[in-house]
């Protein structure tokens, strides 16, 4: 009998399957068939500072006549009552499940949103996950700049609240690596989250419109995280969450065997159901029984970048070998 259990921002899970932050796991009732197919924790759909901040702009530019404190009224109105929504949603989840249940913020400065975090916490979450989505688009502010505002992000939150939090990065930096291990060496956080999807422009040239390229992910995609994860996994102590592209039980299996310590999945649910969860996990026992592990530590990084011939290629970036003799 495989043993699945692992540790993740100080939680005991009991697999190593999370579900990602999505449309998924915004109500109660998804969230318990969710955890009914065995999901080992559950990302909670965040709450979009982007968003709020959008529709309190639109609600006040109705009326030009609002004074400052119609503004700070509506403001405050319009974010308390998103927060009270989010918090019963915490409670009412942990009342229903036996999995750890992870709020999660969606942030662009580092203003708003650390003020919430205790009432999230008080709500009764096991940690928090923020999402901090910044595009690297202004061209006067530099990488550096940018790179300073997710710190300056993780250090008020971190000091605002006492439940484990997570990161979730995006690949926007010209030096990745090390800024990922410079997140992971503030001390601020207790999990690293690889990667953000964003949304991905199109143009329908009938219409003249911007529309978007697939919403969802397929394995393919799997290809980004799994290249950074083994890169990083051996290079920073912080546990790794590794997401997007992550579909079966194999695919579980390729990033653990990289070195994460969980994946999140959202897309292979949309299309397959909750009941894809179940399958993931007897797909990657019966690989485990097969190659005689007991554990996930028994394989977990045996295929991160190391200074060999087997894992070196993480760390190409041309076709080369495969691909040679295309022209």
């Amino acid at each position: 009998m495989v043993n699945l259990q692992t540790e993740y921002l100080g939680l005991t899970l009991k697999n190593p399957i999370i579900v990602a932050s999505s449309g998924l796991t915004n109500s109660l009732s998804s969230i318990k068939k969710l955890a009914e197919n065995g999901a080992g924790a559950i990302v909670l759909k965040s709450l979009f500072e982007e968003q709020i901040l959008a529709e309190t702009a639109q609600n006040i530019s109705l009326d030009q006549s609002y004074g400052t404190d119609v503004h700070d009224y509506i403001t405050e109105h319009m974010r308390s009552s998103k927060l009270s929504d989010y918090t019963t949603l915490i409670r009412e989840a942990k009342a229903e499940v036996d999995i750890p249940i992870i709020a999660s913020v969606n942030c662009i400065t580092d203003r708003e949103w650390v003020s919430f975090t205790k009432e999230i916490e008080a709500a009764g979450a096991d940690a928090l996950e923020l999402n901090i989505g910044v595009l690297p688009s202004d061209d006067e502010i530099n990488s550096a700049e940018n790179e300073e505002n997710y710190i300056k992000i993780l250090e008020k939150v971190r000091r605002s609240t006492n439940l484990p939090i997570a990161v979730k990065m995006t690949t926007y930096s010209a030096g990745l690596a090390n800024f990922i291990k410079k997140i992971s060496w503030t001390g601020f956080v207790d999990g690293i989250v690889l990667f953000n999807k964003y949304f991905q422009p199109d143009i329908d040239i009938d219409k003249m419109e911007i529309t978007s390229t697939g919403v969802f992910t397929t394995s393919e995609d799997i290809s980004t995280s799994l290249r950074w994860v083994a890169i990083m996994s051996s290079k920073i102590e912080t546990p790794i969450s590794a997401t997007t592209g992550v579909h079966t039980g194999a695919d579980v299996i390729k990033q653990i065997l990289v070195g994460a310590n969980n994946v999140q999945i959202a897309s292979t649910l949309y299309i397959n159901g909750p009941k894809q969860i179940k399958l993931m996990l007897e797909e990657m026992e019966k690989w485990m029984e097969k190659n005689s592990f007991n554990t996930l530590d028994a394989f977990r990084g045996n295929m991160a970048l190391k200074n060999d011939v087997n894992t070196i290629a993480f760390e190409r970036i041309q076709f080369m070998k495969h691909y040679g003799n295309i022209e």
